[in-house]
């Protein structure tokens, strides 16, 4: 029970509090008794959250986990699931920003196959880019223009540079994350958003058929799994087996049948199919009789 509230007042309590910290950067007069109520709430969601994480690492050291597994498992089970991934895509998102500053990429292995898909929405995060600027320039503009103070204007254009920032690290997590085809697997990936991985003794086909109108960026339907890129895919992957696809906020569903988007859809096929071994020199010729081959010793 009391690790059920914990993890119920880790959601609501920064919510709760940005909802306060708004309002009073905005100048809104709130009554002493309600900030000091708000604050000391605050205070004892903290020290909850400390007994409780300091109850659950005792029980992990107790089962013998080491120090390191041990806080992992407490976050694992103190921290909502949804916002562990959020975290994690926060973080991989800024990893991916410094990987495309330094040209480099991430999960190709020598001698795999890539198989980019981010040149198709290249033009969509363009125009997103520039219209959150221009609306957080226009914003500021209007927001001076009205008195509004400093400290309000402030978190407004942070709101702003925070998106700007999510928007470059987006584009180049699929910059950098492309799809990967080795003798081992394909991966389809999305981003930091989608990672599964299926062996190639699983694949019982591939096709090209183009898809539009997708309802989403990762979608399950039927046991058909469609990664889509400006509403799009155009490779069909058949598998002999379902595989299990966790989705971008965990959860999992089987899959028989992977569309996907790339950028050369060709070049996908191409590795994605076995090749084909050309006949042996010499194969198809009929064989001549001794008889019929000249004597090298006649003129």
């Amino acid at each position: 029970m009391t690790l059920r509230i914990a993890r119920a007042a880790l959601l609501a309590v920064p919510v709760a509090e940005l909802v306060l910290v708004v309002l009073l950067l905005s100048g809104a007069p709130l009554p002493a008794p309600v900030v000091v109520a708000a604050e000391g709430l605050v205070a004892a969601v903290f020290a909850l959250e400390a007994v409780t994480f300091a109850r659950l690492f005792r029980d992990e050291r107790r089962r013998g986990a080491g120090r390191r597994a041990a806080v992992r498992g407490v976050v694992r089970r103190l921290v909502p699931e949804p916002v562990r991934r959020l975290m994690g895509f926060e973080a991989r998102g800024m990893a991916s920003l410094v990987l495309w500053a330094a040209r480099r990429r991430d999960g190709v292995p020598p001698g795999a196959v890539a198989v980019p898909y981010a040149r198709e929405q290249f033009s969509t995060v363009l125009l997103l880019l520039f219209a959150t600027v221009v609306e957080g320039t226009a914003t500021e503009l209007v927001l001076r223009e009205v008195g509004v103070p400093g400290a309000p204007r402030l978190a407004v254009l942070a709101l702003h540079v925070y998106s700007v920032v999510f928007l470059l690290a987006f584009g180049a997590a699929c910059a950098t994350r492309p799809h990967v085809v080795s003798d081992r697997e394909l991966r389809v990936r999305y981003g930091v958003f989608l990672d599964l991985r299926v062996s190639r003794e699983l694949i019982s086909s591939v096709r090209r058929a183009s898809g539009h109108g997708e309802s989403g960026m990762v979608t399950v339907k039927d046991g058909r799994l469609g990664v889509a890129v400006s509403s799009r895919t155009n490779v069909v992957v058949e598998l002999a087996e379902p595989v299990v696809a966790v989705r971008p906020f965990g959860r999992c569903a089987e899959v028989r049948v992977i569309r996907f988007f790339a950028d050369d859809p060709a070049a996908a096929l191409a590795a994605l199919r076995p090749p084909v071994s050309g006949p042996a020199p010499g194969a198809g010729r009929r064989p001549v009789p001794d008889a019929a081959r000249p004597d090298p010793a006649i003129p």
